[in-house]
């Protein structure tokens, strides 16, 4: 009964959430550019093994998991609520390219969350220490090489994942920018932050010699934390109106 005598009730609790999340993606974005900094967190000079996973999740498990994509896998449970906030708030005048975005945002988050390797890895590499014999080193060694196959960040395993999710974010800022119910600059921030991390994943996969890679994720990673602060404002804003 309540729900009927407050109808937007529900919607103001989902904006508040999806708000609050996304500013806990800047967090974690924050915390994922700090982390570079510390040794081991920075790109590999070269291509590494699976003994050589191995090995640094036995000396330091939580960075031989974050290098496998363990923040992202925050991130990418944080940008659920989000994507079906914005989906919920343009749904009466975009529905249609805002439920195209949505869809394409949650596939990427599925196929990213179906192919992480930062756990199974971690359960490998303790098999791998405790192996007794070469022949199970080996074994244990080709498994981790089929791993990182599909698993390893920044690599062709993993760019259908970081493509649709990408995408659906150029999607949803493309929305914003028509409907206007955020700001303008937001729309803006979101669909060159992310088409700078679009890039960033074609040439990071598919052209690692490509001297710009660098420079797309510095400049379209704090350009997607900005649209991730207007993003929280517009939906705090959202909350507090009449009938959200």
């Amino acid at each position: 009964m309540a729900e009927n005598k407050n109808p937007g009730s529900a919607g103001k609790a989902l904006y508040s959430v999806a708000g609050a999340a996304a500013l806990l993606t800047v967090l974690n974005g924050l915390a994922e550019i700090a982390v570079t900094f510390l040794p081991g967190g920075g790109m590999s000079s070269g291509p590494l093994t699976a003994v050589d996973w191995y090995s640094l999740y036995r000396s330091n498990p939580f960075m031989g998991m974050r290098n496998l994509g363990l923040l992202n896998i925050v991130f990418t449970l944080l940008s659920i609520p989000v994507s079906y906030a914005l989906y919920t708030a343009h749904r009466r005048t975009h529905r249609a390219f805002a439920g195209l975005s949505l869809l394409v945002a949650l596939l990427g988050a599925a196929v990213f969350l179906a192919t992480n390797r930062a756990f199974p890895m971690l359960a490998l590499s303790s098999r791998y220490a405790s192996a007794a014999t070469d022949a199970q080193r080996s074994l244990l060694a080709a498994a981790g090489e089929a791993m990182l196959a599909v698993g390893q960040s920044h690599t062709a395993g993993t760019f259908l994942a970081f493509f649709l999710s990408t995408a659906g974010g150029i999607g949803i800022s493309l929305v914003m920018l028509r409907a206007k119910l955020f700001s303008k600059a937001s729309a803006i921030l979101g669909i060159a932050g992310f088409g700078l991390l679009l890039l960033f994943e074609i040439t990071a996969d598919f052209a690692p010699g490509f001297r710009g890679t660098f420079l797309f994720a510095a400049t379209g990673g704090p350009l997607s934390l900005a649209w991730d602060v207007l993003v929280a404002l517009g939906l705090f804003r959202l909350a507090r109106q009449p009938g959200a």
